[in-house]
């Protein structure tokens, strides 16, 4: 029995032997076709590579050759172009040289008969300045005398006789020169008020804004009444915070629902309206988060001051400013001056400046410039000591604006003699932005005072009864004795009037000065 299965075994491995061996056999016949055929393939495709590769090579090397005779044409083409742009060139130079040479032989020629002629005018000089040596010399024995007769006969000396005769003779032309002058001065007068009428009235009718005035207080309306006892705080410790911390004073009424804020400076009136709102908005008040808050909102003011500066200078096309400038416009929006904001009074005057410039065909840019930059003394720090013209003009200078600039901004409101038309038109810029209807805010007392002070001025004059300022003292009335003042002497008169007006008052803009004469002859019929 185990020799049955010990054969049943061996005849189990003979079989499998006998199975596996045509798999073994037919498998490595298959891998060695495989990898005949394989081998095969890989020849083909390094054959199609090589024979594509020796293709491109060819169409590179066509096309490079292709390549290199259109540069050729190309860089011939360009050398002829070069080659005939010269010859042009050279025959224009050639050209421009003998029509040179023409013209210095021309001018050589016409100096050469400009000399010959200097030269017999010289000669002529000569002689007539003999003649008039000789002359001269005759007059004199002449004057002599007749002198020596004159001071025989009349028993004056000279002295004595020349300054008669001036006085007559001032008198004389004086009297005969009155109408004549009278006449001219009118029509120039005519003439110069039309044109300036013309020009002030198109600057005008293209200018067209708001009185730029301030006030010293600001209001804050509020929705709910809560808000009112919040901002006082317990026994008023909040609203005594926020006036310490602004230095401002504040004003909550129980009947108005608004909050007034008064000061003033501005920028502490701005610092305090935005506190109070971002309080309010947050609803935390209390002495700490104000002192906080008012931090907070100072340093967003200062630093919108230059935002404020660049701003204005992008509006009116001012380019290439100083960035210390910049912040020193800025800071004009917190400054008024006659009840206007300093930064807006500036930028209406700049507007104004150009309008002007641009009818008289000046630089428009040139007097926006300086018309923006003549209140800058404003601006500047307290130390500095000066008049805001001078302090302006120097701290312009210093930070790099032209001789120009600060000269019309020295002369605008200084007692400086003008020396450019830039000058006048920022005079006139400013004076004309001064004295538009409602622009300035005068108390009533300085009013009165300065028109008591014109009729002061009139009346200190011989011959004079009554004077009147009238037209808000654009005008002066006098009323003269047509007994002791003739029609002549009126005219004089209103001319020294008006000059000493000039030196003794302080007033901007033009003043007429109107002499009223008048003679009345009363007869009785029986």
């Amino acid at each position: 029995m185990q020799t049955d299965y010990l054969w049943m075994l061996i005849s189990a491995a003979s079989g499998f032997i006998l199975g596996c061996l045509p798999f073994i056999l037919y498998w490595r016949f298959f891998s060695a076709s495989q990898k005949k055929e394989l081998k095969k393939e890989i020849n083909r495709i390094i054959n199609q590579a090589k024979s594509q590769a020796m293709r491109i090579e060819r169409s590179a090397e066509h096309q490079a050759k292709e390549l290199e005779r259109k540069m050729k044409h190309k860089a011939d083409t360009e050398a002829r172009k070069e080659r005939k742009t010269l010859e042009d060139l050279k025959y224009q130079a050639q050209h421009q040289k003998q029509k040179l040479e023409a013209d210095w032989k021309q001018k050589t020629e016409d100096i050469e008969d400009q000399i010959k002629e200097l030269d017999q005018q010289k000669e002529l000089t000569k002689q007539m300045q003999a003649q008039l040596k000789q002359d001269k010399q005759k007059t004199e024995e002449t004057l002599k005398e007749l002198n020596h007769k004159m001071e025989s006969t009349a028993g004056w000396t000279r002295e004595q006789a020349r300054k008669e005769i001036q006085h007559n003779i001032a008198t004389e032309l004086k009297q005969e020169m009155t109408p004549e002058l009278m006449k001219l001065e009118k029509e120039l007068k005519l003439e110069s008020e039309k044109k300036a009428k013309i020009i002030l009235s198109q600057a005008l009718a293209r200018f067209a804004a708001e009185v730029s005035t301030e006030r010293t207080t600001t209001s804050l309306p509020i929705k709910e009444s809560e808000a009112k006892g919040k901002i006082i705080g317990r026994e008023g410790r909040n609203i005594r915070a926020l006036e310490q911390a602004c230095g401002v004073d504040i004003i909550i009424d129980e009947n108005q629902e608004v909050i007034l804020i008064s000061c003033f400076d501005a920028v502490r009136r701005e610092i305090a309206y935005k506190a109070i709102h971002q309080l309010l908005e947050e609803g935390r008040v209390h002495p700490a988060r104000i002192e906080e808050i008012v931090e907070k909102m100072k340093r967003n003011i200062f630093l919108s001051m230059a935002e404020k500066g660049k701003q204005v200078c992008f509006d009116l096309s001012v380019h290439n400013v100083h960035p210390v400038i910049m912040e020193t416009l800025g800071a004009l929006h917190y400054r008024t001056i006659e009840g206007h904001n300093v930064l807006k009074a500036s930028e209406e005057t700049a507007h104004l400046a150009g309008l002007i410039a641009g009818e008289i065909d000046f630089n428009p840019k040139l007097a926006k410039r300086a018309a923006l930059f003549h209140l800058i003394g404003i601006g500047v720090n307290h130390r500095k000591e000066g008049n805001i013209a001078e302090v302006g003009a120097a701290f312009l200078k210093k930070h790099g604006e032209s001789k120009q600039i600060c000269q019309a901004v020295r002369c605008h409101s200084a007692n400086i003699v003008s020396e450019s038309i830039l000058d006048h038109i920022l005079q006139a810029a400013y004076n004309l932005f001064r004295d538009r209807p409602n622009a300035r805010q005068d108390m009533i007392e300085n009013y009165i005072q300065r028109l008591k002070d014109m009729e002061s001025v009139a009346n200190s004059f011989d011959g004079i009864i009554r004077s009147f300022a009238i037209q808000t003292g654009k005008e002066i009335r006098v009323l003269v004795d047509s007994g002791k003042v003739t029609d002549e002497q009126a005219f004089m008169l209103s001319k020294d009037i008006a000059e000493k007006i000039n030196k003794e008052m302080d007033a901007s803009g033009q003043i007429i000065v109107s002499v009223v004469r008048e003679c009345r002859v009363v007869e009785q019929a029986r």
